[in-house]
């Protein structure tokens, strides 16, 4: 076996592996609100989460073209596969680091800049597709500050029409509405978080010359369906107890507000085949439901965390990136 066939098998673990973590890691934030108001079990809720990422999974795939192609050129890359074996293990090591703090960090920020800086530390920086890669990086950072406009602007809007409404019937009507936002939030989230280890694997088959397009195969879109399933089934406890209570004391209301925000944000970002951090645009769109509702009712200090995350992960995660590199082409 050519040394080619194993840094492509081990990408293709690694690859499936990373979108586990990312089940775990960055779905918590889809279900954080349903389960902290109660409107779900939080069996029920990782049970939902893992289906309808699942199904948001095997729907698209022009974020995983995005990733294939407009980061850097898979056919012209350097050391192409210890390049995508080094991102891949980088961004598993900062979401781990990440999870085990409870800290919602991005998956996307986190793989997107150890793509950067694998490829930088193979071939320089000339190697960087600058017009695909400033593109992805408009989008990671617009849309959690549009997300926190539309959940300030979407939870005005619906406390003017409940305005008269009685409280407690009204939060009760909403736990109900609840559990649809939910499963809508976590089919979005599947939609564009497991596209992005699809986009990856048929790099790393291209680089090998095992596949001509940026196309993606059936096998690769099946296998990160299943694996982000899969890690939706494990749950992310710890991120969960972050966006579904430390932000804010979230209520019915303002949970279906932050769920159908980040909904809109992420399913508009996949239809234009871009991606986005789900967990930044989640958050933000908590936020920015909770700076409407009562300002000194947020907790700023918890946002200040997370605002210092969505900053340093990028420059971290490139790092990491091309230090594993390094490591690894002394060894492939």
């Amino acid at each position: 076996m050519n040394t080619l066939l194993i840094l492509t098998i081990l990408i293709v673990i690694c690859a499936l592996v990373f979108d586990f973590i990312n089940g775990f890691h960055d779905t918590a934030n889809a279900i954080a609100t349903s389960v902290s108001t109660k409107a779900l079990k939080p069996r029920h809720a990782i049970i939902m989460a893992a289906i309808m990422n699942f199904l948001g999974a095997m729907t698209f795939t022009g974020v995983a073209k995005t990733i294939t192609k407009d980061i850097v050129n898979p056919y012209t890359l350097d050391n192409g596969s210890i390049v995508i074996l080094a991102a891949l293990l980088a961004a598993i090591a900062w979401n781990l680091i990440t999870w085990y703090f409870g800290i919602p960090s991005s998956s996307s920020h986190a793989i997107i800049g150890a793509i950067a800086g694998a490829a930088i530390a193979a071939s320089g920086f000339a190697t960087l597709n600058y017009k695909g890669f400033i593109k992805i990086i408009e989008a990671l950072i617009l849309s959690p500050i549009i997300a926190f406009v539309l959940g300030f602007i979407v939870y005005s809007i619906v406390k003017l029409i409940f305005k008269d409404s009685n409280l407690a019937k009204t939060n009760k009507r909403f736990r109900r509405v609840q559990i649809l936002t939910a499963a809508i939030q976590s089919y979005t989230h599947g939609t564009n978080d497991a596209q992005k280890a699809m986009g990856i694997i048929t790099m790393a088959l291209m680089t090998a010359n095992l596949h001509n397009s940026d196309a993606i195969p059936f096998w690769v879109q099946l296998s990160c369906a299943i694996a982000m399933g899969l890690g939706t089934s494990i749950g992310g406890w710890k991120i969960i107890k972050t966006v579904g209570g430390k932000i804010m004391k979230i209520r019915p209301v303002n949970g279906v507000s932050a769920d159908l925000t980040g909904a809109a944000i992420i399913f508009g970002a996949t239809f234009i085949h871009l991606p986005v951090s789900t967990t930044h645009v989640i958050s933000s769109s908590i936020l920015g439901v909770g700076a409407s509702h009562r300002v000194k009712g947020v907790n700023w200090g918890t946002a200040k965390r997370m605002l210092i995350t969505w900053v340093i992960t990028l420059p971290i995660s490139g790092t990491l990136g091309a230090i594993a590199f390094f490591i690894l082409d002394i060894f492939f």
